[in-house]
């Protein structure tokens, strides 16, 4: 990576800016600052965009949410967000139950809590191996590593070969209708905004196998790693 040709700073949150489903802190908001003197700031998120911009403390920059499937800029005049795509693709609902209860029964999860799979309104999907209402303490003791759902992950790909698979959460399995993951998202944003991609640099904790910034990992874009969002600082000083 040459710092000095880099135009965009793109970042995943959980894991990177905070710690998971928690504020951004002062420390990294600090060091948010002092990027955004020096480069264009995006946050390439999982979720949708409202979400992030309320955990990010309405920190002010533009925001891909639910994997480029949704974006939003930042309106200074307003102190918030706009929404200005928002995309929602149907889902064969009766497929994808099937396949998840073939799942199940191929590798006994077959008692669980609540729903067999969560539906989103954006048409993605998630396969919650121990149920939609499954005990919290329950979820965070069955694949602290993943070592559970990486067994079973390309399997569960190519069942779901029309979605992209991420190994998601504590418990379960995330997926998004193709095309749609974080590298499509920034490229997108990349042609949108007249940026190469050796004038990006990502910086995400979740780029092993599965991870949902393994896409970007494996892209061709400038990529910093990070293992924990505390050392933020010591990540992107390269850049500072």
């Amino acid at each position: 990576m040459n710092p000095e040709k880099i135009k965009l700073v793109a970042f995943d949150l959980d894991g990177t800016l905070t710690q998971h489903k928690s504020k951004l802190g002062d420390q990294n908001r600090q060091i948010l600052d002092a990027l955004g003197k020096k480069y264009r700031l995006v946050m390439v998120g999982a979720g949708m965009c409202r979400r992030i911009f309320e955990q990010m403390n309405h920190y002010p920059l533009d925001i891909i949410g639910n994997y480029g499937m949704q974006y939003a800029k930042y309106n200074p005049e307003t102190g918030d967000i706009d929404i200005v795509r928002n995309a929602q693709l149907p889902c064969d609902r009766e497929s994808v139950e099937k396949r998840v209860t073939a799942m199940r029964e191929k590798y006994g999860f077959t008692e669980f809590a609540g729903d067999n799979v969560e539906y989103h309104d954006s048409g993605c999907v998630t396969f919650p191996i121990l149920g939609t209402k499954a005990a919290l303490p329950d979820k965070l003791a069955f694949d602290p590593d993943r070592s559970k759902r990486r067994k079973i992950y390309a399997d569960i790909k190519s069942v779901f070969s029309d979605y992209i698979v991420f190994v998601g959460g504590s418990s379960s399995f995330d997926m998004t209708p193709a095309p749609y993951d974080k590298a499509y998202a920034l490229d997108l944003y990349c042609k949108e905004h007249g940026i190469a991609h050796d004038e990006v640099v990502f910086v995400g904790d979740d780029y092993g196998e599965g991870g949902n910034d393994e896409s970007v990992f494996k892209a061709d874009f400038n990529f910093i790693k990070i293992d924990n969002y505390e050392k933020l600082p010591q990540a992107v000083a390269e850049l500072l």
